[in-house]
C-alpha cells in the first residue's frame, strides 16, 4: 500500500521540480543509480540472509537529480548483486545514467542503455582490457588528463560491447587521485563528463537522509513485508517533505525541514512558519534523533 502511495506522491512531486536548474545546464534528464545496504539481525530476519552471521536488505535506487527525487526504488535481500538491479530499470532514450564501477557489466550497458539510445557515465575497473583507437586534445589545466576512444579487447567484453567507448581520465588536484570515466556519450566536453560523475554523489545524500535524518527508531515487525513497509513509509515521508518544500516556498534543505517537523509535531503553527523558531541545541543530534542505522550501513 505504501509503495503505491509513494508512486502517487511521486507523480505529484516530480513536476514541481522539473524546471529546477541543473548545475551543469544540460537539457538531458540526468539520473544517479546506486544501492545501499541496511543491516538486519539475522536471528530475527532469517529471510534476509546476507553473510554467514549477518542479515540485510538493499535499496536499489534511481534518483532524478533535478530535485534529488527517488523515482525508482527496488528492495531486495542484500545478497542480490547490484548489476542485476539494472534489469528492472526503465531506460529513457536520451537520458544520462550515472553509476559507480560496481555496475560495470558491459553486456548490460550495451543492451540496456546504449541500444536504447540512452547514455551512461561510470568508472573503469582496473583490470579492463582495451585498445586506444584515437585521442582528442584536452586542456590539462582543467584536470582532464586524456580523452580517448577505446575498444574493448577482452575475450568476452569485446563481444558484449562491440562498439567504441569513450574514456576520460581526470586528476583531482585537491587529492591527487586519478579517475577513469567511461561513457557512450561522444558529444559532451571531457570536463562535463567528469563533472557529471561528480553529481552521482547526490544519491548518497538521499540514502543518508533516509537512514539518518528521518530517524526510524526501530522496526515494528521482522517479516519481509513489515520491514519493506516501514522503509516505504520513510520514502513517502521524504516525498511529502519535498512536496511541502516546493508548495510552501521553503528555502531550507529537506534535512532542516525534517528536523523541524520532528521537533514540532504537536505544534499548530503552519509549517512554513516553523523555520522562524530556534531548534534546541543543548543536546546532540544523536540524543535528539536516535537512529536505527549505524554509520557502517552506508
Amino acid at each position: 500500500m505504501y509503495k503505491d502511495f509513494a508512486d502517487i506522491l511521486l507523480k505529484k512531486v516530480r513536476p514541481l521540480y522539473a524546471q529546477d536548474n541543473f548545475r551543469l545546464d544540460l537539457d538531458n534528464m540526468v539520473y544517479a543509480f546506486d544501492s545501499s545496504t541496511i543491516s538486519l539481525c539475522l536471528k530475527l530476519c532469517p529471510w534476509a540472509k546476507f553473510r554467514k552471521n549477518k542479515g540485510g536488505i538493499k535499496m536499489h535506487t534511481l534518483v532524478d537529480l533535478r530535485g534529488n527525487l527517488p523515482i525508482s526504488v527496488y528492495l531486495t535481500p542484500a545478497s542480490v548483486n547490484d548489476m542485476k538491479a539494472l534489469d528492472n530499470l526503465y531506460i529513457e532514450p536520451g537520458a544520462i545514467y550515472l553509476m559507480d564501477k560496481g555496475y560495470v557489466d558491459f553486456n548490460r550497458l550495451f543492451k540496456l542503455i546504449n541500444k536504447k539510445n540512452a547514455f551512461f557515465v561510470t568508472r573503469a575497473k582496473d583490470n579492463m582490457i582495451f585498445e586506444v583507437m584515437s585521442n582528442a586534445q584536452v586542456d590539462k589545466s582543467t584536470g582532464v588528463i586524456s580523452d580517448e576512444h577505446i575498444k574493448l579487447t577482452g575475450q568476452r567484453t569485446s563481444k558484449w560491447y562491440p562498439e567504441e567507448i569513450r574514456m576520460v581520465t581526470y586528476e583531482d588536484y585537491a587529492t591527487n587521485n586519478m579517475y577513469r570515466f567511461l561513457t557512450n556519450n561522444m558529444e559532451y566536453e571531457a570536463l562535463t563528463i567528469s563533472e557529471l560523475y561528480r553529481e552521482r554523489w547526490n544519491v548518497e545524500l538521499f540514502f543518508k537522509c533516509i537512514k539518518q535524518h528521518l530517524h526510524i527508531k526501530s522496526f515494528y515487525g521482522t517479516s519481509e513485508n513489515a520491514i519493506y513497509m516501514q522503509i516505504w513509509i520513510a520514502i513517502c515521508t521524504y516525498l511529502l517533505l519535498a512536496y511541502a518544500k516546493k508548495v510552501m516556498h521553503i528555502d531550507q534543505s529537506l534535512h532542516t525541514i525534517s528536523k523541524n517537523v520532528g521537533l514540532f509535531l504537536t505544534d499548530k503553527t503552519p509549517l512554513n512558519e516553523l523555520f522562524n523558531k530556534t531548534v534546541p541545541k543543548d543536546k546532540s543530534d544523536e540524543e535528539l534523533y536516535p537512529s536505527l542505522f549505524g554509520n557502517d550501513d552506508f
